[in-house]
């Protein structure tokens, strides 16, 4: 029997299987979709070119940055590119725009908000925030901007619903380099756990959410765990193998007042087979996801060397031939079992999906703007073609709309002035349509080839 000839085959093919009239309704989609955002720019040439850049993020190109995506549409390159890089919108108005979307299509209580830093390889040094650190696309310290970034991960579907561009101290420090690339005074050095935090308080006073998940960049931070804790959300973090904790629970030997410090890969070796519970996580691609978990209740040793109160570790490990292990720390309560604590953790995974998507898909990666603005204003629209991805995932039932097709630049034509009537489609009944923009003047439009 064939590969293809295999139920399971079949299975994936019909799946993946999109008609025309889909195609086609996605094209007509994005219109109405832009409707609701239209009106955050502020004059009707930027509707335009907001347009034509969401149709080409949604295209089958190649390389989908500003002068491509113009000459797609048959356009002149100038006015796209000062428009993506320089041009006097409000790119925070468009987010707050899109976290109310979110929060009426995909609001879940349960919800996880996910913090993780991305990485984009730069070759020159004057692109706003480029500095030689950890570039976790390459897996080594290199030339590279680094975003923070947060995703909403709901049982409804996932998107990023904010952003920001990280300085290091000695780029935020530096006047000449700020004035170059018009970082607004306003903005100053933050480290990345900060910035975290503000991106949380900014949407979690929008959208409903029950978890704080992030990578052991944001888990080892006691200050951060603490933060969280002030504000009384609950989290579930990764933490580095080599993390220094104690076993509250672990009975003290004779001469010893407390339980020693152990590293907590090492503490996870140490524990008898009877501890490790396994949790079955759904259906996966390859057949149901079953991992192995083993909880704790610890103290947690910074790396000053400050002890931290009471947590629960948990301790996550796949069952493959070469397992993966993950190390966590959460502020949950008693009550809440070990199943939930990996099933919120598993929708960590979520921000990996959709930065996959994201650069493969809709261009996240693909940008040549030197600017603070520029980076912000490119991350918004990509932002924007993304979250209408889901939507239409959503709308087809699951679907994948296909490959650089969801809105395929041979089934769209020229943008056309929108009828008043189309105006806020995807906008509930009570909700008032947005106010236009106006910002600043134009900044002066910063060389596009970094």
């Amino acid at each position: 029997m064939s590969l293809l000839d295999h139920p399971r085959a079949k299975a994936l093919l019909a799946d993946a299987e999109v008609s025309a009239s889909a195609v086609v309704s996605c094209c007509l989609g994005l219109q109405s979709y832009l409707q609701r955002y239209l009106p955050r720019f502020y004059r009707v040439e930027q509707h335009e070119l907001a347009e034509i850049v969401l149709q080409g993020k949604l295209s089958n190109l190649q390389r989908k940055t500003s002068e491509p995506i113009a000459y797609q549409a048959g356009r002149q390159r100038k006015p796209l590119q000062h428009f993506v890089g320089a041009g006097s919108w409000d790119d925070e108005s468009v987010m707050a725009e899109l976290r109310e979307h979110v929060a009426v299509e995909l609001g879940d209580p349960e919800a996880v908000l996910v913090l993780d830093p991305s990485s984009f390889p730069k070759s020159g040094s004057d692109s706003c925030g480029v500095a030689r650190q950890w570039c976790g696309r390459l897996g080594k310290i290199e030339n590279c901007q680094v975003g923070v970034f947060l995703a909403y991960v709901s049982a409804r579907g996932q998107t990023l619903v904010d952003r920001r561009l990280y300085l290091t101290e000695d780029w935020a420090h530096d006047p000449v380099r700020r004035h170059k690339t018009h970082v607004p005074e306003t903005v100053q050095f933050q480290e990345r756990w900060r910035i975290g935090l503000d991106l949380l308080d900014r949407s979690g006073a929008v959208l409903p959410f029950g978890w704080i998940a992030g990578d052991d960049e944001f888990g080892r931070c006691s200050a951060f765990r603490a933060e969280l804790r002030r504000r009384r959300w609950k989290y579930v973090l990764d933490v580095p193998c080599n993390t220094q904790i104690r076993d509250l629970g672990e009975t003290v030997a004779a001469g010893h007042r407390r339980p020693p410090w152990r590293r907590v890969d090492e503490w996870a070796q140490a524990q008898p087979p009877r501890r490790w519970r396994k949790v079955h996580l759904g259906a996966g691609s390859k057949g149901p996801k079953v991992v192995c978990a083993l909880e704790g209740w610890v103290q947690v040793k910074d790396e000053d060397g400050h002890v931290g109160g009471r947590e629960r570790v948990v301790v996550i490990r796949t069952v493959d031939r070469e397992p993966q292990c993950w190390y966590t720390l959460t502020n949950a309560a008693a009550e809440t079992a070990l199943p939930k604590l990996v099933e919120v953790h598993s929708r960590r995974h979520g921000v990996e999906e959709l930065f996959a998507v994201g650069k493969g898909e809709v261009g996240l990666s693909h940008y040549e703007v030197r600017s603070w603005v520029g980076w912000h204003h490119h991350m918004t629209l990509t932002m924007l073609a993304l979250w209408f991805l889901q939507l239409e995932r959503n709308r087809l039932g699951g679907k994948n709309p296909g490959l650089n097709s969801a809105a395929d630049a041979r089934n769209i034509r020229s943008p056309v002035a929108s009828e008043p009537s189309q105006r806020g489609t995807h906008r509930r009944r009570s909700q008032h349509r947005a106010a236009p923009e106006r910002r600043d003047a134009h900044l002066p439009l910063v060389c596009e080839n970094a």
